[in-house]
């Protein structure tokens, strides 16, 4: 599995997280659980895209801004899950919070898959692009794992 496949399986697991979010809007417990299962999955897919996809696209004239871009919405995104969870479960901000939460997920995973994606493909080399799949797997599963029992 390459870089690009890889990265595609974590934005469908986030966008249909993202949508038990915003299908258990009536379901206390639900949205909790899926709010947790979204920081843990974006905690890992962060953190792994970023070291087997963004820090080798550093060294490329041509992705070297958009990388960066990548990273920032990273820590926004990171952000907000702080502020989501500065507030009471379930009240006003707290529901305003999670939708552009979510929003901003949308929006960068489609940023990413629609301009980086077709960016890097032109840079990477097919057998590094195999590498960083592999690397961004292995990444992925040890840092979900270590998400999941830190809850």
């Amino acid at each position: 599995m390459d870089i690009f496949e890889a990265l595609l399986q974590s934005h469908q697991r986030q966008r249909a997280i993202c949508q038990r979010l915003l299908d258990g809007i009536g379901d206390h417990d639900e949205r909790r659980k899926a709010f947790d299962d979204l920081k843990t999955e974006m905690a890992a897919h962060e953190t792994a895209e970023e070291r087997a996809f963004y820090v080798p696209l550093i060294e490329h004239d041509e992705t070297v801004d958009p990388a960066r871009h990548g990273i920032s919405e990273h820590h926004e995104m990171d952000e907000m899950v702080e502020d989501v969870e500065k507030c009471e479960a379930g009240s006003a901000e707290w529901l305003e919070g999670m939708g552009k939460l979510v929003h901003k997920v949308h929006h960068h995973l489609d940023e990413e898959e629609q301009k980086f994606f077709p960016q890097a493909k032109k840079v990477l080399p097919k057998e590094q692009q195999q590498e960083l799949g592999a690397l961004y797997q292995s990444e992925h599963d040890r840092l979900f794992e270590k998400e999941e029992q830190a809850h």
